[in-house]
């Protein structure tokens, strides 16, 4: 185990595998539907089970980490030989995770920086890579850090939904927003704003909304190296035909690196609804 430890929580869209190749820690978070909890990830929450919930209208709710929780990790990762971790979570604008590193952290036997990431989904994840190298390398625990701010600061992340009334459920967008953009039949596009949903633009057609979010992620890269994700609840179509259309695009900034194309979270899923396609463009350094 390196000095320095890196974890983030289950938004972060890393599979299994990324995570553990990296050292990547991951904590899930907590989805109730009706009256079950679940921690999210394979073996409890997925996104066919909060899909299938949002399209039946059972209830549908989030829950973040409990301080405890994740003391308690800490604690297990300085037993295990940890000096000190960095903690990189989803915006904390929009969940009390960041919040919930920041009150266990004060209580941790070994240093702890948490980093909120401004960011959600794979951009967050990005990020928690940038801090796995820098620490790997032999950074310091500050190092990887700002490794995380600086990456999670440049990234950009675009989605398209079917509705806004999921986002209106979950109070991340206000009920005219949600009423207007029904009441005119428009396919919202959002981004991630100073670590708030922000409205984009409004197009008429899923087709125009798929073509605007390859523009934009094309756009957003520039000619720098970049890693790409796209991800997507329920609508596997849809996103591959935007990763397909990205990896022609942008082959020369991925640099042999292929795109990221996964089924977004229980968590995430469940304030977005189906049918949602986003794309996350994080340049490297």
């Amino acid at each position: 185990m390196p000095g320095t430890v890196i974890v983030t929580d289950s938004t972060a869209s890393l599979s299994p595998e990324v995570a553990a190749a990296h050292g990547i820690v991951v904590v899930p978070l907590q989805v109730v539907i009706g009256a079950q909890v679940h921690d999210e990830g394979s073996d409890g929450a997925t996104p066919e089970m909060v899909a299938g919930a949002l399209r039946d209208f059972v209830p549908v709710s989030t829950s973040r980490p409990a301080p405890a929780r994740l003391l308690e990790i800490y604690e297990e990762l300085a037993a295990g030989g940890a000096e000190s971790i960095v903690s990189i979570h989803l915006s904390g604008e929009m969940s009390g995770t960041f919040e919930s590193a920041q009150l266990a952290a004060a209580r941790a036997s070994v240093p702890v920086i948490p980093v909120d990431s401004r960011q959600v989904s794979a951009a967050t994840g990005f990020a928690a890579l940038a801090a796995a190298e820098v620490a790997a390398a032999g950074g310091s625990a500050e190092e990887a850090a700002e490794a995380a701010r600086r990456r999670a600061a440049a990234a950009h992340s675009y989605f398209y939904v079917d509705t806004l009334e999921y986002l209106r459920r979950g109070g991340r967008i206000g009920a005219a927003a949600a009423l207007l953009g029904g009441a005119l039949s428009v396919k919202p596009l959002l981004e991630i704003r100073e670590g708030h949903v922000a409205s984009l633009e409004r197009v008429r057609t899923a087709g125009r909304a798929l073509q605007r979010l390859e523009d934009l992620a094309v756009a957003a890269a520039q000619e720098r190296p970049v890693d790409v994700c796209v991800a997507h609840l329920a609508s596997p179509e849809r996103a591959a035909q935007l990763a397909d259309r990205l990896r022609q695009r942008l082959a020369d900034q991925l640099e042999g690196r292929d795109i990221w194309c996964t089924e977004l979270g229980a968590v995430l899923g469940a304030h977005v609804g189906p049918g949602m396609v986003a794309a996350a463009v994080s340049p490297r350094e």
